[in-house]
């Protein structure tokens, strides 16, 4: 892992760090997902049973393809009780923070005989790609789909890969049926995304797609954008950790691990002012790699990826953490709270020792559907903003528009539109 002592070199180093992980630099996937997406949107059903035999190992038919409510049960059958109790837990937590998002239309009626307004309405369609095969994800089904049923999206459709034997991971299943998605799906990778931007036989289209996949399904998003809207491009996971002489250099080394272990690729970078507690929190890192179970995701994540960046100050800090812009930022700090507003750039911010980034995975309530690769400088956490679209609302009555047209008619003319000029002369030809 390196050590790096704060310069504007470091701010180089740092950023082309984390830009050479992002989506955009994987082109030479994007010929390979262009022709799977060709070839779903013009033959269906065939080319999803074709890549499903050829990447998952799985023969499907038209029949199999649709998760059934007897495999569903079936799920309930293997999932522990006490699971299946934490994830109702969660969803509940996560539904209540989202609800406080909600938006309402509105009508704002003058004297003049004028109404303006925004008539808010859900996405009818939504679909939702949860990772699969050896992957077990019931956490992200429920921050994907809860806040699509808080904003009453109408049909919630889920894609996700089966194992070898045509079978969806049981606790991925309890976790959408207590949800409340509508179909499930039997597909992954780019030819899911595909599928769902353009429908099958079988699998319906939606008009928005989200949810985490690997790199094929982030290139398949980015190219059926358009055609459908999507949450993001997701890129490898990432935390940054703010942290001063008063935090614990044990809590700071696991919440670093934490991130460390999606994959190969994840970043964990801690920003401190004190050079005591970085070199405490690299033996920790050493001390409890060793005894973790994805040892080497850890070691090769936190080589490549992985830096103690120390600083001369928290504001230098702060500074480089904005540049950054991570995904998830931990600020451990004797005052926490004061160094929040100086944050400009982030996806979630965990404040204190006691607000580990896996408490926003789980159970907190914020979604952990979140901007990574600097993208939070202009990107926010999934909510339910991204199930909704918003219809502008305009009235006005005869008296009401001849206040205006004068200025109308002089501003179409300016732009040289007449029919535009003509559209509001014609209503007062015999005045």
């Amino acid at each position: 892992m390196r050590y790096i002592s704060y310069s504007d070199c470091s701010d180089n180093e740092l950023y082309k760090m984390l830009f050479d992980r992002a989506p955009d630099n994987y082109g030479k996937y994007e010929q390979i997902v262009a022709s799977i997406v060709d070839n779903v949107k013009n033959n269906g059903d065939k080319a999803i049973f074709e890549y499903g035999e050829k990447f998952d190992n799985v023969k499907l038919d038209e029949k199999s393809l649709k998760v059934t409510k007897e495999e569903i049960d079936e799920a309930y059958e293997q999932v522990d009780e006490e699971l299946v109790e934490i994830i109702r837990r969660s969803k509940k937590r996560v539904k209540e923070y989202h609800e406080k998002q909600k938006k309402y239309s509105w009508f704002d009626s003058c004297d003049s005989g004028s109404i303006m307004g925004q008539k808010v309405t859900p996405i009818e369609k939504v679909g939702v790609y949860v990772p699969g095969g050896k992957a077990v994800y019931p956490s992200s089904v429920i921050m994907n789909v809860m806040p699509a049923k808080v904003a009453e999206v109408e049909q919630i459709v889920m894609v996700t890969p089966p194992d070898k034997d045509g079978k969806v991971n049981p606790v991925t299943l309890v976790a959408a049926n207590e949800c409340g998605v509508d179909e499930i799906y039997k597909v992954g990778g780019a030819q899911a995304v595909a599928a769902l931007a353009f429908g099958t036989e079988t699998i319906p289209k939606v008009y928005k797609i989200v949810g985490p996949g690997n790199i094929f399904v982030a290139l398949a998003k980015k190219a059926v954008y358009g055609h459908v809207s999507i949450d993001s491009i997701a890129g490898p996971s990432e935390v940054l950790v703010i942290a001063d002489e008063s935090a614990n250099p044990k809590y700071v080394a696991a919440d670093l691990l934490s991130q460390a272990e999606h994959d190969e690729l994840a970043s964990a970078i801690l920003v401190t002012d004190s050079d005591v507690l970085g070199k405490e929190v690299e033996k920790e890192l050493i001390r409890q790699t060793d005894y973790l179970s994805r040892k080497d995701i850890l070691e090769k994540s936190l080589n490549d990826f992985g830096a103690i960046v120390v600083v001369k100050s928290i504001d230098d800090a702060v500074k480089l953490s904005n540049m950054v812009a991570p995904e998830h930022l931990e600020i451990c700090t004797k005052e926490p709270f004061m160094v929040l507003p100086k944050i400009k750039n982030a996806g979630a911010i965990f404040l204190g020792n006691y607000s580990p980034e896996p408490l926003g995975d789980y159970m907190a309530g914020p979604n952990h559907v979140l901007p990574t690769n600097g993208t939070a400088k202009f990107f926010s956490p999934l909510s339910v903003d991204d199930f909704i679209k918003k219809s502008s609302i305009i009235s006005f009555d005869r008296e009401a528009l001849g206040e205006l047209q004068e200025d109308i008619i002089k501003f179409a003319n300016a732009e040289k539109l007449t029919a535009h000029a003509n559209s509001i002369k014609v209503r007062f030809e015999n005045d």
